[in-house]
Parts: C-alpha cells; sequence; structure tokens
C-alpha cells in the first residue's frame, strides 16, 4: 500500500473480515465509490494493491481517495442490496448508473367493501392490495381490458357499507344501465359473490389461469344443466377473455412455476438486462433496463447489480432464478442456475433477444440523436472485441469473384467510421493468375492494393478483412509480410459457414455473439464487398459475351468492334443499323462485311 497516507492505511488494515458495503470519499469527503464486499478488508485492500488497472477512470478514483467507510452486514446479496440503495441515493460519480426516476404503473386492488380495480402510478399504505409493477401502461391495459370486460365490477367512488346500501343512499348510475356494473350500490349484487369475482381476478393477475379456467368450465357446464343459460354464457365469455390473455403471452412449459429470468447483453459502454417473470409457463412480466458502465464492471457485476435492484423494484417473490451468466453471489433461500437444455434455455434464449432487441433500439435513438457518439461506441465495442490497441476509424475487406475459372476479378470495399466510403472502393482485374485460384487471387490482389498505398503515401487502415477462411488469410498475409507491414495493421479473415474470425497463425477461430455489433459490421463489409465484386465481374463477363459475338465475323478485328460498341452502344443497335450509318463508322468495305453477316443470319 504505497503511496497512501498512514490514516487511510491504518483504516483499511482495520476493516473486518466481514461481508458489507465500503465508501470511498475524497478530501472534501465527496463521495466517490460504493461498493459491496464478501470480505471488505480483502476488497478494499485490492485497491491500492500493485495490481494495474486497465482503465484509466479507475487509477484516477484510487488516486482521489482519501477516506474510507463501512457498513457491515449479514451476507453478500444483503450488501448488494444496501449497495444498490446508497448509489441510487447519493449517485457516486465512479458507480454504474441505475438512475430510474420512472414511476412504473402498479394495479390496485382498493381496501374496501367492493374491492374497485384500477391502474395506479402511487402506492399508498391503506390496507389496498397493489400488484407490479409493470413495466409500462400497455402491458397493464391488457390485464385491465379482461379484468373489465370480464367481470362486471363497480368504478364509482361511493362509500358501499352496509348502512348506506340498506338506505339506497346512492342511485344506480349509467354503468349499470350499459351491462359494465352488478349494482352493489343499491344491493342488488350480493358482497359473497362479488368477493368470489375478486378472487378469480387474483388467480388472473398471478397468472394461475390453468386451473381457473378448469374451474370456470365447470361451473359453466353446471349452470347449462340447471337452465341457467344466460349465466352459463357470461361465463364462457369470461372464458374466451382469459384464453385470449394467456394467447398473447410466452407459454413455454406450464411445469415451469414462479421463476425469474435474468439475461444480459453488453458493449464497452453499458448493460442490458432483461427481466422475466414466469408463472405456469406463461411469461406475465417483462422489463428491461439500461445500465451505464463508469470503470471496468464485468457483465457478471452489471447482471447481480441488476438482480438486485429489478428484485426490488418489481416486489419478486420467486424462489428460483434462471441466468445467462453466472454470479458470483449467493441469495438466501433462492436457487441460481444457468441453463443448458431444453424449455429452461429456451426462456434464456428468448430473454436475451429482448435484451438484444432493446440495446438495438437504444443505438438507433442514439444514431439520430447523436450520431457521433453512436459511431464511437460502435467502433469502440469492434476495438474490445477484436482485441485492437486502437479504435478502427478505417477498415477495408477483400472478396474475390468468378464463374467456373471465368474472368477472375476481386474487390476492395473500404469503411470509413464504421460506414461505407464508396469512392474509396476499388476494382481488381486478375492479372497474374491462370484459372480459378482463390488462394493466389488473393494474394495478388492484397499485394497491389497495398504497395499502390505505401507508393502514394497513402495512410493504412487498422484492419482488413479477408472473405474467407484459413486458406484466404494466408494468402492475405503473405503479401502484407512481402510489403513488411504486418505490424501497422491486424488482418482477419471470415469463414462463411459458421461465420467464425481467424487469426493469423491462430489455429483456433473466435466466434463473437451472433447479436454482437462488431459481427453485424464485419458482416456488413463482406457482404458489400460480395454485391461490389458480383456486379463487376457481371459486367465483365456482359461484355466479353457482347464482344464475342461481333468478333464472329470475319474481318472484324478488336478495334472495329471497340468502335462500333461506342458508336452505337450495343449489338442490337449494331444490327439494325442502317449501311449508311455502318459505313460512317467503320467504312464502307467493314460495312458490307457487317452487313452481310448479319442478314445471313436473319435468313
Amino acid at each position: 500500500m504505497k503511496g497512501i497516507s498512514p490514516e487511510l492505511k491504518r483504516s483499511i488494515n482495520n476493516l473486518p473480515h466481514k461481508p458489507g458495503v465500503y465508501q470511498f470519499y475524497d478530501k472534501d469527503s465527496k463521495l466517490l465509490y460504493v461498493g459491496k464486499a464478501k470480505k471488505l478488508r480483502n476488497r478494499v485492500g485490492s485497491y491500492f494493491s500493485k495490481q494495474k488497472y486497465e482503465s484509466g477512470k479507475t487509477r484516477l478514483m484510487v488516486s482521489k481517495i482519501s477516506r474510507v467507510e463501512y457498513i457491515v452486514v449479514n451476507h453478500e446479496y444483503e450488501a448488494l442490496l444496501l449497495e444498490n440503495t446508497l448509489i441510487k441515493k447519493n449517485q457516486p460519480r465512479y458507480n454504474v448508473m441505475l438512475r430510474d426516476d420512472k414511476t412504473y404503473p402498479w394495479l390496485c386492488l382498493k381496501n374496501e367493501r367492493f374491492p374497485r380495480v384500477f391502474a395506479t402510478r402511487k402506492v399508498i399504505e391503506d390496507g389496498s392490495e397493489y400488484y407490479g409493477p409493470y413495466p409500462s401502461m400497455k402491458t397493464l391495459r391488457m390485464l385491465l381490458d379482461v379484468i373489465t370486460k370480464g367481470y362486471k365490477l363497480r368504478t364509482c367512488s361511493y362509500m358501499l357499507n352496509e348502512k348506506n346500501v340498506e338506505k339506497r343512499k346512492y342511485r344506480l348510475c349509467v354503468e349499470f344501465q350499459i351491462g359494465n356494473c352488478a349494482g352493489p350500490c343499491e344491493g342488488l349484487e350480493k358482497e359473497e359473490d362479488y368477493k368470489e369475482k375478486i378472487d378469480e381476478i387474483r388467480k388472473i393477475i398471478k397468472g394461475d389461469t390453468q386451473q381457473l379456467v378448469g374451474a370456470l368450465r365447470e361451473r359453466m357446464m353446471k349452470l347449462a344443466s340447471e337452465q341457467e343459460f344466460e349465466r352459463a354464457h357470461e361465463i364462457k365469455l369470461r372464458m374466451e377473455l382469459i384464453d385470449k390473455y394467456r394467447a398473447k403471452s410466452t407459454v413455454v412449459n406450464s411445469k415451469i412455476h414462479n421463476v425469474d429470468v435474468f439475461s444480459i447483453v453488453s458493449d464497452a459502454y453499458a448493460g442490458y438486462v432483461n427481466f422475466m417473470k414466469i408463472n405456469n409457463g406463461a411469461v406475465i412480466q417483462s422489463h428491461t433496463m439500461e445500465i451505464r458502465k463508469r470503470m471496468e464492471e464485468s457483465d457478471a457485476e452489471i447482471l447481480a447489480v441488476a438482480i438486485a435492484d429489478i428484485r426490488q423494484k418489481f416486489s419478486s417473490q420467486s424462489y428460483e432464478i434462471y441466468l445467462s451468466k453466472n454470479i458470483d453471489i449467493e441469495i438466501p433461500g433462492v436457487e441460481l442456475s444457468i441453463p443448458k437444455i431444453g424449455d429452461k434455455k429456451k426462456l434464456i434464449n428468448l430473454s436475451l433477444k429482448n435484451a438484444n432487441y432493446y440495446m438495438l433500439d437504444r443505438y438507433k435513438d442514439l444514431e439520430k440523436v447523436d450520431p457521433d457518439r453512436y459511431t464511437n461506441r460502435i467502433l469502440d465495442q469492434v476495438r474490445s472485441d477484436l482485441r485492437l490497441s486502437i479504435q478502427p476509424d478505417h477498415m477495408e475487406c477483400f472478396d474475390n469473384s468468378n464463374m467456373q475459372g471465368t474472368d477472375p476479378v476481386a474487390a476492395c470495399i473500404v469503411f470509413k467510421n464504421g460506414k461505407p466510403s464508396k469512392k474509396d472502393y476499388r476494382h481488381f482485374n486478375i492479372k497474374t493468375v491462370k484459372g480459378p485460384d482463390d488462394f493466389a487471387s488473393m494474394e495478388e490482389v492484397v499485394y497491389r492494393r497495398y504497395s499502390r498505398m505505401l507508393r502514394e503515401g497513402q495512410s493504412l487502415p487498422q484492419v482488413v478483412v479477408i472473405d474467407g477462411g484459413k486458406g484466404q488469410l494466408s494468402a492475405a498475409m503473405k503479401s502484407i509480410k512481402r510489403l513488411g507491414i504486418e505490424k501497422e495493421l491486424t488482418v482477419l479473415g471470415i469463414a462463411k459457414r459458421l461465420e467464425e474470425i481467424y487469426y493469423p497463425g491462430d489455429q483456433v477461430p473466435i466466434y463473437l455473439d451472433k447479436r454482437s455489433s462488431t459481427l453485424r459490421l464485419i458482416q456488413n463489409m463482406r457482404n458489400e464487398a460480395h454485391r461490389f465484386g458480383i456486379t463487376h465481374h457481371r459486367g465483365k463477363r456482359a461484355k466479353r459475351s457482347i464482344r464475342s459475338e461481333l468478333s464472329n465475323i470475319q474481318g472484324i478485328g478488336p478495334k472495329t468492334t471497340e468502335v462500333l460498341l461506342k458508336k452505337f452502344g450495343s449489338v442490337k443497335q449494331v444490327k439494325s443499323a442502317s449501311q449508311k450509318a455502318l459505313t460512317q463508322a467503320i467504312g464502307a468495305s467493314k460495312a458490307a462485311t457487317v452487313r452481310k453477316y448479319f442478314d445471313q443470319q436473319k435468313g
């Protein structure tokens, strides 16, 4: 612990080997950072050991620490909850951003004799039941739609105690007249019947719909047998509404009951965590949040923070959690697992899909609001994924094209700041290779491209992408090494079959996440190079086929063919040209030869 004050060193040495939360303050008593630990002394002491941090932000924070305070708790998850609370309350500069001032909607079952059911953003401690919060009003309205259409509940705020109902203090309103209320205000509905409806609504809210529908079906059949057809029809409509509501929920396996699912995707700046609440195999809640990174937080650390925050926010009491990534924290009374196969794995995949879509939506928003920041974010992620030392502002990609060995061509496309720079695209006609030899063709065009750039003093790209596997990559590297620029740029190959990424000399490829922005950028480059190369190849073949038709005419050579095509634009126009027009273009003798050839073809 060199370079720190004796007071701070003494404070660290006095820390207990217990789980808890630590707080770093600067010399002005400003809170810098809040963290959790299994063992406070070990974790805090690690900040001042000889280890070197990759992040300059971490080094800067450590240099500012003047005082340490701590709070001991019973276990690490309790520390995580306390850390979450302190971060939200104090917003320390170097912690992940958990700012979330949004008030989520709740479903309230009002504490009264004939309970009302409604949406609210305020939770009042008056004995009422609150369910949620729900991630959006849209989600909550789906549930309210089932309740309001399937159950005739009152919406008025009258005080319906026994005395007021007996005296008929309140009159029936328009809701009764249009069939939305059964009239408890005038005693037209018994309290027991109303409570039975509320009990059914509780089951729908909690996702216990399977047993409820079964019970409703039995009641409907009984009413029908008793010739209570109107009431039986009401039960039937209620069942249909519940079935439609269930259909809108993703159902995986009805045996999966009361489970939380958490997954995370991330980039260099933030983690995107999706939460799904599963009951009886159906997704009854889903929420995704963004957590901004401040220092060197790993996905596991961010996921742990999110779990504590979301379980508090959504009042989750699940005893089982499925995770996409392991977290080094035990939650008392809760089983954590990472599913590998089956329906549980399908839930993780669904959660990851939601997290990824949320991340892409955030990218789209950022691209519109702040294009420069969006570009830097993408390129910084590429730098991290491809293990580059600098941000790849200039990237190039090569692709070969030939058809059964004929007209071999190659294309080089250029991306600058993550976007195509079409004015810098280049086509190559293969000059030194005979026959369909992709490896030799790649070696030729890479050498021609970068030898010219070196001669002309142009700046080289940071990344070169080769469309192909190890063979094409090795061929490209031969030219790179001949030019002596292997240390100035990063060369990699992308194989089509599994989209694996190869580095020179490395037999084991790397597999980027199929949803990652880095892989999408490389795929876009590869596809653009293929499109650009194919377009040139088709044009070359078309010209060759046109020229071959004219060159079949005895006495008409390549130069005359060029003159004819330049003058008339196509073979079709040459065929229909008059003798006079042909004579003006290539002279009387050759014009007669061309005219005779096409006239014989017609005959």
